[in-house]
């Protein structure tokens, strides 16, 4: 056998070990951290001396529970006259613009505000310019929420998560360096948390039973929607993206989120609950020097990624990399998951959201991005039986017959391994062990060893999603990073540059259609004109 090909086998075990390893730190992670409920926040009991937040939540249309997850930022036991609410909008046609309204009158007692993109006086106003911020809708949409917070400290949360009550008091505890028994920690220049994905369809009832249940439901508890008229294989195909996107989220996502958080050798984050402080952001986008002639400055604090995608990990990478004295880096929030429920999600909507979120990323970090279908279960369960089949060693030493079949069964059984290890991990999240409850915590986040929570999902309906997820990952790859450098995002199409810069694509500001249409563009249209759930 030539050395070439022994010199392959060598580095396809080194790196199938490397990627256990890594998995198993973060599978012990999870295990470590979300087996019990994390100890009460010490900023959460210093009344009016807690630390000043304002909370942003970007909107885009209507998404599940949204009325829930939303409401969840007003439920915190963090002190009330500490806090300030801002929850950005595009503008008052949104289909959740009444859902925001709501909340609003529901919740008198707090400092919330609905900000309107569309009324943003430095993008609107007389002395205002549409062209004064980037393309990128999220950061045009939290713009002025961000220039105008009442604090330092910056909590921006997706509209389509959920957390339980104590999580804002922790995520200042992080941030600040605040530790039982006035304890001495560093503070952080970044915290996050990890998300988990809950598909909320029930394929165990007929289509006719969802819609009875969604009938009786009301705004705060959309679990989804379903034709009565369809039969199995076309509400799997129109609904079963959920569970590829829940699968992805609970094993693979997981496993390699943890790992990179544990370790802390790089920033690994997701944009779905990230604070900061306006003071570091703005020092550290601040301009260095005199703009060249001709190029006007970009602006800064979160405006300055307008120009960009991607702008949460831009902006966790940024801050990991900008030197400020008496401050760590990130920290994770361990035993706090933002838990987003998912319904509505067709299989073609799973595919276009992972080819969005590969392509966001490709450019700003490419190594990872290039090296990702080799951390996949099916290649790299390849790479492990190959090694074995081909180094001579293992046939000198083991006995490991030199073939293909050999080769098959090496092969299978690390599949075999792979699928048990993702079947505790993922039933062992979905448990809920480390959420606190209420009687306000929705039927998804209450877990599935609590009474009114989720019904544990049997193996037989577990199996196909792991499979499918698996399967359909190497093509999305392929389709994302090597065929097309465009992606669909809140109703808008972008073209995305080697720079990670983006350019809109299409006339003015008006969305452009796609052939694969992503559940936020999807959720962006209202379902009726009498139903805003």
């Amino acid at each position: 056998m030539s050395w070439f090909v022994e010199t392959v086998a060598a580095v396809c075990l080194v790196w199938s070990c490397v990627i256990v390893i890594v998995q198993t730190v973060g599978i012990s992670a999870i295990f470590r951290y979300f087996s019990r409920q994390p100890s009460a926040s010490i900023a959460a009991k210093l009344g009016s001396d807690a630390p000043a937040v304002t909370i942003i939540r970007p909107v885009k249309g209507i998404e599940p529970n949204l009325y829930d997850c939303i409401a969840s930022t007003f439920r915190q036991d963090y002190p009330a006259e500490r806090c300030s609410i801002r929850l950005c909008v595009e503008d008052v046609d949104d289909p959740a613009y009444p859902i925001l309204e709501q909340l609003v009158r529901d919740f008198r007692g707090f400092d919330v505000k609905i900000l309107v993109e569309s009324q943003d006086p430095v993008l609107h106003g007389p002395d205002g310019d549409i062209e004064n911020l980037g393309p990128n809708p999220k950061i045009r949409n939290i713009s002025r929420a961000y220039r105008e917070a009442k604090s330092d400290i910056i909590w921006i949360i997706d509209c389509n998560v959920w957390v339980s009550t104590g999580v804002l008091g922790r995520m200042v505890d992080k941030l600040s360096g605040l530790a039982p028994q006035g304890k001495a920690v560093q503070p952080y220049k970044f915290v996050h948390h990890m998300p988990l994905v809950v598909d909320t369809v029930d394929y165990n009832k007929d289509a006719a039973s969802q819609e009875a249940l969604l009938a009786s439901t009301g705004t705060a508890n959309d679990m989804g929607t379903m034709n009565t008229g369809e039969d199995l294989s076309t509400r799997v195909w129109n609904q079963g993206g959920g569970r590829l996107d829940e699968m992805f989220m609970s094993t693979t996502h997981v496993k390699f989120y943890g790992a990179i958080n544990s370790v802390g050798i790089a920033p690994c984050i997701v944009g779905k609950s990230n604070m900061f402080r306006k003071s570091h952001l703005d020092q550290v986008t601040a301009p260095s020097g005199p703009s060249p002639l001709g190029v006007p400055p970009r602006p800064t604090g979160v405006d300055h990624f307008s120009f960009n995608i991607c702008e949460d990990h831009l902006i966790g990478d940024l801050l990991w990399k900008s030197k400020i004295p008496g401050f760590l880096n990130h920290g994770i929030v361990w035993g706090d998951l933002v838990i987003q429920p998912m319904a509505g999600m067709g299989v073609a909507s799973y595919a276009a959201r992972r080819v969005r979120w590969l392509r966001a990323r490709k450019f700003t970090v490419l190594a990872a991005t290039l090296v990702e279908p080799g951390v996949e279960s099916i290649l790299c369960c390849a790479y492990f039986a190959f090694a074995l089949t081909t180094l001579p060693w293992f046939n000198r030493a083991w006995g490991i017959p030199q073939t293909w079949a050999s080769g098959g069964y090496i092969w299978a059984l690390a599949m075999a391994a792979w699928m048990t290890v993702d079947w505790f991990t993922f039933q062992h999240l979905h448990t809920g062990t480390s959420m606190k409850t209420d009687q306000y915590t929705p039927k998804f986040a209450r877990g599935t060893l609590r009474s009114g929570g989720m019904n544990k999902r049997p193996f037989k309906e577990w199996l196909p999603a792991w499979i499918g997820r698996e399967v359909l990952a190497l093509p999305i790859w392929t389709v994302a990073v090597l065929l097309g450098t465009t992606v669909s995002w809140r109703g808008r199409s972008f073209s995305v540059n080697m720079d990670g810069a983006v350019k809109a694509i299409g006339a003015g500001d008006l969305p452009v259609r796609s052939s694969l249409t992503t559940p936020e563009l999807e959720r962006a249209r209202p379902r009726s004109k009498d139903r805003v759930d």
